[in-house]
């Protein structure tokens, strides 16, 4: 049963990496008609009603008392703050510098776990987020084209990837009260409140937008967000921060290969090379040590 769980836990990792990475593509179409706040509030949305509905039809109800303090504080960082900053320091940093400041937060996720959860930083998870890490700033300056940043889009990608690290480590505890289901709705319904001010900008950029970026708006809220947001919590439940941290280094290196079969966007050596990095990192920090071998006759263990 251990080794099930582990399977599934493993498997649901792997829905929520591949569906963030897909939303790349989608965030292109979506972000060049509607302005960050429109778009996190319309993604929200969008999740939110999702999640609502599958929460009603299994009557799960409202999550434990003691869950909601982790979910406010996920759901405020995560699905809030981090859903807004984000689209908007994209804008004003090239592909490089966001990658490089913005995947600090896996990183932020396992020191912060240590502090506040009490997690274990084993040398593997260290060794494997750092070459990740070098592969995704690789993966983002191929990427980069003609290359800007402000001061301003590097403090906006810096506080998203703190708002993830933050939100990621708040909600680890709340999943030890409230199912993932539970959790995941109500963080998103927490950043959707907190997101209302932009309600006024949704309407308006709405009644302009092309349908092909709503339709990719609505994709955001539903595959990306209230699908892999639940897979998360799922896997979130029954492993490390830290390690589920690392795991999302595998997302640069599926943006490269569905940015190659749907943008048409063929890769160069140093972004194979650095989507390559970025497996090899996540192989790494969720492998463990080959248990020691039976001692031999007359060997004493203490």
């Amino acid at each position: 049963m251990p080794n099930r769980t582990a399977r599934l836990a493993l498997a649901a990792a792997g829905v929520t990496v591949v569906l963030w990475a897909s939303a790349f593509v989608s965030i292109r179409s979506a972000g060049a008609a509607y302005s960050p706040g429109a778009l996190a509030l319309g993604r929200l949305l969008a999740g939110s009603l999702v999640l609502g509905t599958v929460l009603l039809i299994r009557r799960e109800g409202l999550p434990p008392r003691a869950a909601w303090r982790g979910i406010g504080i996920s759901g405020l960082l995560w699905f809030g703050v981090y859903m807004v900053v984000l689209n908007w320091g994209e804008q004003e940093v090239d592909a490089g510098t966001a990658a490089m400041v913005v995947n600090i937060g896996p990183i932020l996720i396992a020191l912060l776990g240590a502090r506040f959860l009490k997690e274990s930083l084993p040398p593997r998870l260290l060794a494997g987020m750092a070459v990740s890490f070098a592969g995704a700033v690789a993966v983002g300056l191929s990427m980069s084209g003609e290359g800007h940043a402000s001061v301003l889009g590097v403090a906006l990608c810096l506080l998203a990837a703190v708002a993830y690290a933050g939100g990621v480590v708040a909600q680890k505890p709340a999943l030890a009260h409230g199912s993932a289901l539970q959790v995941t709705t109500f963080g998103c319904l927490v950043g959707t409140v907190a997101c209302l001010p932009f309600a006024g900008r949704l309407v308006e950029e709405a009644g302009r937008a092309p349908l092909s970026a709503t339709l990719n708006m609505v994709y955001l809220g539903v595959f990306p967000t209230a699908l892999a947001f639940t897979t998360w919590a799922y896997a979130l439940a029954r492993t490390t921060a830290g390690r589920m941290g690392a795991t999302t280094y595998a997302v640069p290196a599926l943006v490269v290969l569905l940015a190659w079969v749907f943008l048409g966007e063929l890769p160069g050596l140093l972004t194979l090379a650095g989507g390559a990095l970025c497996l090899a990192g996540v192989a790494v920090s969720r492998s463990r040590p080959k248990r020691a071998s039976t001692a031999p006759a007359g060997t004493v263990r203490g």
